[in-house]
């Protein structure tokens, strides 16, 4: 099954190794076992060190061998640390691109911003597809426009992969995202800006059992 938590480490070239790994660790703490890096500001070298690091979570406990870290944007970053797989955005590399670098078993994610590009991912070998922003989001300098929950719902018609719905959820709205048709949802500011990221974690992920139970 597909986590039904998508947590993002938004980083920047402030950030320490240690406060990145805190952060994962409380997350990981909290059930969360897909979690993504994304460093838009960043060196290569930077991102290539907070992979590595976050990746290192999981070679050192027998309790996070389920965890996944993907890597946004470079597969080959992804590849080279041993992380999960990479998501890649539209103005990326195309997701079969993407692939020869990130090979089966690794996940290779796409985002998505409306229902044309959905379709043309369903018929790619992307592992899952990401739609947003659902709602207004301040974690892109330049966000593309709000779909809102109809859009997830119409996408949820046009592809049998799991949905990964982003952009301003937090756990007032998540119940609705998850009955319109979300397998996942990727959080990034609710989980970073919470007194206590592991509890939040869990509420999100208590929020999906409960959205799954009554879409059945």
């Amino acid at each position: 099954m597909f986590p039904a938590l998508y947590a993002i480490i938004d980083a920047s070239p402030a950030d320490s190794l240690k406060s990145i790994l805190s952060f994962g660790e409380k997350l990981a703490g909290g059930g969360v076992r897909l979690m993504q890096l994304r460093a838009k500001r960043t060196t290569a070298r930077q991102l290539f060190d907070m992979s590595q690091a976050l990746v290192g979570l999981i070679g050192g406990s027998r309790t996070l061998r389920d965890l996944r870290i993907m890597v946004n944007d470079r597969p080959d970053i992804a590849a080279i640390t041993g992380a999960a797989g990479v998501h890649v955005g539209q103005q990326d590399l195309p997701v079969e691109e993407a692939r020869k670098v990130c090979a089966s078993p690794l996940w290779v994610g796409v985002s998505t911003h409306n229902l044309e590009q959905v379709r043309a991912a369903d018929h790619t070998t992307a592992d899952y597809v990401a739609l947003g922003p659902i709602f207004g989001t301040v974690t892109k300098e330049n966000p593309d426009p709000v779909v809102g929950l109809d859009f997830l719902r119409a996408a949820r018609k046009l592809t049998r992969k799991p949905l990964v719905a982003i952009g301003g959820i937090t756990v007032q709205s998540a119940g609705d995202v998850y009955r319109a048709g979300a397998d996942s949802v990727a959080v990034i500011s609710d989980l970073r800006d919470a007194a206590d990221p592991a509890r939040r974690a869990s509420e999100y992920l208590q929020i999906a059992r409960d959205a799954t139970a009554v879409r059945g």
